[in-house]
Protein backbone atom coordinates (compact mmCIF):
# COMPACT_ATOMS: atom_id res chain seq x y z
CA UNK A 1 0.00 0.00 0.00
CA UNK A 2 1.23 3.48 -0.44
CA UNK A 3 1.46 5.56 2.67
CA UNK A 4 3.11 9.46 3.75
CA UNK A 5 5.73 8.47 6.02
CA UNK A 6 7.00 10.83 8.33
CA UNK A 7 11.14 9.96 8.88
CA UNK A 8 12.36 12.99 10.72
CA UNK A 9 10.89 16.10 12.35
CA UNK A 10 11.42 19.47 10.35
CA UNK A 11 9.03 21.49 8.02
CA UNK A 12 6.18 19.85 5.95
CA UNK A 13 8.53 18.42 3.32
CA UNK A 14 9.40 16.25 5.56
CA UNK A 15 6.24 14.22 4.56
CA UNK A 16 7.15 11.53 1.28
CA UNK A 17 5.19 8.59 -0.04
CA UNK A 18 6.25 5.04 0.33
CA UNK A 19 5.35 1.57 -0.48
CA UNK A 20 4.65 0.21 2.93
CA UNK A 21 3.23 -3.57 3.89
CA UNK A 22 -0.15 -4.12 4.01
CA UNK A 23 -1.60 -3.77 7.71
CA UNK A 24 -4.05 -6.73 9.42
CA UNK A 25 -6.14 -6.06 12.45
CA UNK A 26 -5.22 -7.76 15.28
CA UNK A 27 -7.74 -8.91 17.93
CA UNK A 28 -10.44 -6.48 18.40
CA UNK A 29 -9.91 -4.18 15.22
CA UNK A 30 -10.41 -3.83 11.74
CA UNK A 31 -8.81 -2.86 8.35
CA UNK A 32 -10.42 -0.64 6.45
CA UNK A 33 -9.60 0.65 2.70
CA UNK A 34 -9.28 4.61 3.88
CA UNK A 35 -11.25 6.89 1.09
CA UNK A 36 -10.58 10.39 3.08
CA UNK A 37 -8.43 11.46 5.87
CA UNK A 38 -8.88 13.93 8.04
CA UNK A 39 -5.80 16.36 9.58
CA UNK A 40 -5.22 17.66 12.64
CA UNK A 41 -3.73 20.99 13.50
CA UNK A 42 -2.01 18.68 16.25
CA UNK A 43 -0.58 16.47 13.67
CA UNK A 44 1.09 19.64 11.80
CA UNK A 45 2.48 20.34 15.66
CA UNK A 46 3.59 17.17 15.72
CA UNK A 47 5.41 17.02 12.42
CA UNK A 48 7.57 19.97 13.33
CA UNK A 49 8.66 18.35 16.75
CA UNK A 50 6.98 20.86 18.56
CA UNK A 51 4.43 18.37 20.31
CA UNK A 52 5.92 14.80 19.45
CA UNK A 53 5.35 14.02 22.38
CA UNK A 54 2.14 13.45 21.22
CA UNK A 55 3.16 10.30 19.35
CA UNK A 56 3.43 8.78 22.51
CA UNK A 57 6.52 7.31 22.44
CA UNK A 58 5.77 5.43 18.39
CA UNK A 59 9.21 6.34 17.15
CA UNK A 60 10.19 7.58 13.60
CA UNK A 61 9.61 6.87 10.57
CA UNK A 62 6.17 6.70 11.04
CA UNK A 63 2.69 7.15 9.28
CA UNK A 64 0.42 9.99 11.21
CA UNK A 65 -3.12 10.21 10.97
CA UNK A 66 -5.91 9.66 13.42
CA UNK A 67 -9.14 10.01 11.83
CA UNK A 68 -10.56 8.13 8.79
CA UNK A 69 -13.38 7.29 6.80
CA UNK A 70 -13.90 3.75 4.68
CA UNK A 71 -14.74 0.51 3.95
CA UNK A 72 -14.10 -2.54 6.65
CA UNK A 73 -12.65 -4.94 4.16
CA UNK A 74 -10.55 -7.14 7.38
CA UNK A 75 -12.00 -8.28 10.66
CA UNK A 76 -9.69 -9.44 13.60
CA UNK A 77 -10.18 -12.16 16.04
CA UNK A 78 -13.47 -11.50 18.09
CA UNK A 79 -14.98 -9.07 15.54
CA UNK A 80 -18.30 -9.82 14.14
CA UNK A 81 -17.36 -10.43 10.23
CA UNK A 82 -21.07 -8.62 9.74
CA UNK A 83 -18.99 -5.62 9.52
CA UNK A 84 -16.93 -6.43 6.46
CA UNK A 85 -17.98 -4.09 3.41
CA UNK A 86 -19.73 -1.26 6.14
CA UNK A 87 -19.45 2.53 5.55
CA UNK A 88 -17.25 3.43 8.48
CA UNK A 89 -15.71 6.53 10.44
CA UNK A 90 -12.55 5.24 12.80
CA UNK A 91 -9.94 6.41 14.67
CA UNK A 92 -6.83 5.22 14.28
CA UNK A 93 -4.48 4.49 17.90
CA UNK A 94 -3.17 7.78 16.47
CA UNK A 95 -0.55 6.65 13.55
CA UNK A 96 -1.80 5.05 10.33
CA UNK A 97 -4.27 7.20 8.80
CA UNK A 98 -2.27 8.80 5.88
CA UNK A 99 -2.50 5.72 3.89
CA UNK A 100 -4.38 3.62 1.44
CA UNK A 101 -5.18 0.99 4.38
CA UNK A 102 -5.21 1.61 7.87
CA UNK A 103 -6.51 -0.44 10.67
CA UNK A 104 -8.46 0.92 13.97
CA UNK A 105 -10.40 -1.01 17.34
CA UNK A 106 -13.56 -2.25 15.99
CA UNK A 107 -15.24 -0.92 19.34
CA UNK A 108 -15.15 2.56 17.93
CA UNK A 109 -16.38 2.75 14.46
CA UNK A 110 -19.03 4.96 13.79
CA UNK A 111 -21.92 3.82 10.98
CA UNK A 112 -21.97 6.70 7.87
CA UNK A 113 -25.29 6.77 7.38
CA UNK A 114 -26.72 6.73 3.69
CA UNK A 115 -26.60 9.97 1.96
CA UNK A 116 -23.45 11.21 3.26
CA UNK A 117 -20.30 10.95 1.10
CA UNK A 118 -16.83 9.93 2.88
CA UNK A 119 -15.42 13.47 3.02
CA UNK A 120 -18.14 15.03 4.29
CA UNK A 121 -17.92 12.56 7.21
CA UNK A 122 -15.07 13.13 7.75
CA UNK A 123 -15.76 16.86 8.46
CA UNK A 124 -18.38 16.10 10.83
CA UNK A 125 -16.42 13.71 12.89
CA UNK A 126 -14.17 13.73 15.95
CA UNK A 127 -14.53 17.88 15.32
CA UNK A 128 -18.35 17.59 15.03
CA UNK A 129 -18.48 15.33 18.53
CA UNK A 130 -15.87 18.52 20.33
CA UNK A 131 -18.97 21.33 18.79
CA UNK A 132 -21.42 19.00 20.45
CA UNK A 133 -19.08 18.96 23.85
CA UNK A 134 -18.19 22.24 23.58
CA UNK A 135 -21.61 23.42 23.90
CA UNK A 136 -22.45 21.60 26.52
CA UNK A 137 -19.51 22.42 28.69
CA UNK A 138 -20.35 26.19 28.28
CA UNK A 139 -24.18 25.77 29.50
CA UNK A 140 -25.52 27.58 26.28
CA UNK A 141 -29.00 28.23 25.96
CA UNK A 142 -31.08 30.37 23.85
CA UNK A 143 -30.48 34.12 24.03
CA UNK A 144 -26.85 33.68 25.17
CA UNK A 145 -24.33 36.38 23.43
CA UNK A 146 -21.69 33.34 21.97
CA UNK A 147 -18.15 34.64 20.41
CA UNK A 148 -16.51 31.92 18.23
CA UNK A 149 -13.08 32.68 17.68
CA UNK A 150 -11.69 31.26 14.21
CA UNK A 151 -14.87 30.05 13.25
CA UNK A 152 -13.80 29.40 9.44
CA UNK A 153 -12.12 26.24 10.69
CA UNK A 154 -12.97 22.94 11.43
CA UNK A 155 -14.64 22.93 14.57
CA UNK A 156 -16.01 26.80 14.05
CA UNK A 157 -18.16 25.95 11.23
CA UNK A 158 -19.75 23.15 12.83
CA UNK A 159 -20.11 25.12 16.27
CA UNK A 160 -21.45 28.35 15.08
CA UNK A 161 -24.36 26.44 13.32
CA UNK A 162 -25.01 24.27 16.29
CA UNK A 163 -24.74 27.30 18.59
CA UNK A 164 -27.78 28.90 16.28
CA UNK A 165 -29.50 25.35 16.64
CA UNK A 166 -29.54 26.12 20.60
CA UNK A 167 -30.88 29.73 20.09
CA UNK A 168 -27.48 31.78 20.57
CA UNK A 169 -26.63 34.70 18.95
CA UNK A 170 -23.52 34.09 17.32
CA UNK A 171 -20.52 36.55 16.84
CA UNK A 172 -18.08 34.69 14.75
CA UNK A 173 -14.24 36.01 13.98
CA UNK A 174 -12.09 35.28 11.07
CA UNK A 175 -9.74 36.62 8.63
CA UNK A 176 -10.32 38.25 5.48
CA UNK A 177 -13.19 38.53 3.70
CA UNK A 178 -13.80 35.36 2.20
CA UNK A 179 -13.42 33.21 5.06
CA UNK A 180 -16.02 36.18 6.91
CA UNK A 181 -18.52 35.64 3.63
CA UNK A 182 -18.70 31.69 4.89
CA UNK A 183 -19.02 31.89 8.77
CA UNK A 184 -22.32 34.28 8.02
CA UNK A 185 -23.25 32.05 5.27
CA UNK A 186 -23.40 29.33 8.06
CA UNK A 187 -25.61 31.06 10.03
CA UNK A 188 -23.96 33.67 11.94
CA UNK A 189 -25.33 36.76 12.97
CA UNK A 190 -22.41 39.12 13.24
CA UNK A 191 -19.17 38.28 11.87
CA UNK A 192 -15.92 40.44 12.86
CA UNK A 193 -12.50 40.72 11.45
CA UNK A 194 -10.37 39.51 14.22
CA UNK A 195 -6.83 40.52 12.73
CA UNK A 196 -8.38 44.47 11.89
CA UNK A 197 -7.34 47.11 14.92
CA UNK A 198 -10.17 47.78 16.92
CA UNK A 199 -11.80 44.42 16.28
CA UNK A 200 -13.05 44.06 20.15
CA UNK A 201 -14.80 47.06 19.93
CA UNK A 202 -16.85 45.64 16.96
CA UNK A 203 -17.95 43.05 19.27
CA UNK A 204 -18.88 45.05 21.41
CA UNK A 205 -20.72 46.75 19.52
CA UNK A 206 -23.03 43.63 18.21
CA UNK A 207 -23.08 42.45 21.14
CA UNK A 208 -24.64 45.45 22.59
CA UNK A 209 -22.09 45.15 25.29
CA UNK A 210 -20.23 41.98 26.14
CA UNK A 211 -20.63 38.60 25.51
CA UNK A 212 -21.57 35.52 27.41
CA UNK A 213 -19.83 32.95 26.31
CA UNK A 214 -16.37 32.84 24.04
CA UNK A 215 -14.60 29.75 22.25
CA UNK A 216 -10.95 30.23 22.25
CA UNK A 217 -8.95 27.71 20.57
CA UNK A 218 -6.33 30.30 19.48
CA UNK A 219 -4.80 31.44 22.91
CA UNK A 220 -2.11 34.19 23.79
CA UNK A 221 -3.05 37.93 22.79
CA UNK A 222 -6.49 37.04 20.97
CA UNK A 223 -7.39 34.74 23.66
CA UNK A 224 -6.48 37.87 26.57
CA UNK A 225 -8.68 40.57 24.06
CA UNK A 226 -11.57 37.86 24.27
CA UNK A 227 -11.57 37.82 28.03
CA UNK A 228 -11.83 40.95 28.50
CA UNK A 229 -15.41 40.95 26.06
CA UNK A 230 -16.70 38.46 29.00
CA UNK A 231 -19.59 39.82 30.94
CA UNK A 232 -18.76 40.29 34.36
CA UNK A 233 -20.31 37.98 36.76
CA UNK A 234 -21.86 35.19 34.23
CA UNK A 235 -19.50 35.34 31.25
CA UNK A 236 -17.51 31.79 30.53
CA UNK A 237 -14.82 31.20 28.43
CA UNK A 238 -14.25 27.89 27.07
CA UNK A 239 -10.04 27.72 26.28
CA UNK A 240 -9.97 24.34 23.73
CA UNK A 241 -6.18 24.57 22.44
CA UNK A 242 -3.74 27.30 21.78
CA UNK A 243 -3.08 27.80 17.75
CA UNK A 244 -1.45 30.73 18.31
CA UNK A 245 1.28 28.59 19.76
CA UNK A 246 0.87 30.62 23.33
CA UNK A 247 -1.42 29.27 25.82
CA UNK A 248 -4.36 32.02 27.17
CA UNK A 249 -2.54 33.82 30.72
CA UNK A 250 -5.03 34.56 32.96
CA UNK A 251 -4.57 34.94 36.80
CA UNK A 252 -6.92 33.39 39.70
CA UNK A 253 -7.27 37.08 40.69
CA UNK A 254 -8.68 38.05 37.26
CA UNK A 255 -11.23 35.83 37.41
CA UNK A 256 -12.24 36.13 41.04
CA UNK A 257 -12.46 40.26 40.24
CA UNK A 258 -14.44 39.35 37.20
CA UNK A 259 -16.61 36.54 38.19
CA UNK A 260 -16.34 34.75 35.49
CA UNK A 261 -15.58 31.23 34.79
CA UNK A 262 -12.84 30.05 32.32
CA UNK A 263 -12.82 26.16 31.69
CA UNK A 264 -10.22 24.02 29.99
CA UNK A 265 -12.01 21.09 27.57
CA UNK A 266 -10.08 17.97 25.86
CA UNK A 267 -11.41 16.09 23.16
CA UNK A 268 -10.09 13.35 25.20
CA UNK A 269 -12.84 13.93 27.54
CA UNK A 270 -15.25 12.48 25.05
CA UNK A 271 -13.03 9.65 22.76
CA UNK A 272 -12.08 8.53 25.78
CA UNK A 273 -15.67 7.32 26.01
CA UNK A 274 -16.44 5.55 22.79
CA UNK A 275 -20.08 4.96 23.27
CA UNK A 276 -20.49 8.16 24.41
CA UNK A 277 -18.22 9.75 21.52
CA UNK A 278 -20.56 7.51 19.03
CA UNK A 279 -23.52 9.04 20.28
CA UNK A 280 -22.44 12.40 19.96
CA UNK A 281 -21.08 11.92 16.39
CA UNK A 282 -23.99 9.96 15.08
CA UNK A 283 -26.60 12.69 16.41
CA UNK A 284 -24.40 15.43 13.93
CA UNK A 285 -23.65 12.85 11.23
CA UNK A 286 -27.84 12.76 11.32
CA UNK A 287 -28.32 16.66 11.44
CA UNK A 288 -25.81 16.72 8.50
CA UNK A 289 -28.36 13.91 6.40
CA UNK A 290 -31.71 16.23 7.11
CA UNK A 291 -29.74 19.59 5.87
CA UNK A 292 -29.98 21.06 9.49
CA UNK A 293 -26.42 21.67 9.17
CA UNK A 294 -23.76 21.72 6.74
CA UNK A 295 -20.38 20.12 6.45
CA UNK A 296 -17.49 22.07 5.14
CA UNK A 297 -14.58 20.66 3.53
CA UNK A 298 -12.70 23.59 2.41
CA UNK A 299 -9.67 21.15 0.53
CA UNK A 300 -8.93 18.34 -0.23
CA UNK A 301 -5.48 16.70 -1.39
CA UNK A 302 -4.12 13.44 -2.88
CA UNK A 303 -1.31 11.45 -0.91
CA UNK A 304 1.53 12.82 -2.88
CA UNK A 305 0.47 16.35 -1.72
CA UNK A 306 0.43 15.72 2.03
CA UNK A 307 3.23 18.41 2.21
CA UNK A 308 1.34 20.49 0.58
CA UNK A 309 -1.97 20.07 3.16
CA UNK A 310 0.47 20.59 6.28
CA UNK A 311 1.34 23.52 4.93
CA UNK A 312 -1.96 24.93 4.04
CA UNK A 313 -3.01 24.26 7.74
CA UNK A 314 -0.12 25.75 9.39
CA UNK A 315 -0.20 29.05 7.58
CA UNK A 316 -3.93 28.99 8.25
CA UNK A 317 -5.43 30.00 4.90
CA UNK A 318 -7.56 27.06 5.03
CA UNK A 319 -11.32 26.85 5.86
CA UNK A 320 -13.37 24.01 7.46
CA UNK A 321 -11.64 20.59 7.47
CA UNK A 322 -8.82 20.21 5.55
CA UNK A 323 -8.60 16.04 3.70
CA UNK A 324 -6.04 14.02 2.18
CA UNK A 325 -7.90 11.62 -0.44
CA UNK A 326 -5.81 8.31 -1.05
Amino acid sequence: MRAVVLKDFGPPDRLTVAELPDPHPAPGEVAIRVAAVGIQFLETQIRSGMMRGALGGAPLPVVLGKEIAGEVIETGAGVDTALLGSRVLATTGGTGGYAELAVAPAEALVPVPDGLDFPDAVALYRYGATARGLIDTARVTAGDRVLVQAAAGAVGTILVQLLKRAGATVIGTARGADKLALVKELGADHVVDYSLPGWTEQVREVAQGAVDVVYDHIGGELGRESFSLLAVGSGRQIVFGFSSGQPLDVQPMELFARGSTLTGFSAGLIWNRPAFARELVTDVLGLAVTGEIKPVVGQSFPLERAADAHAAVESRSTVGKTLLVP
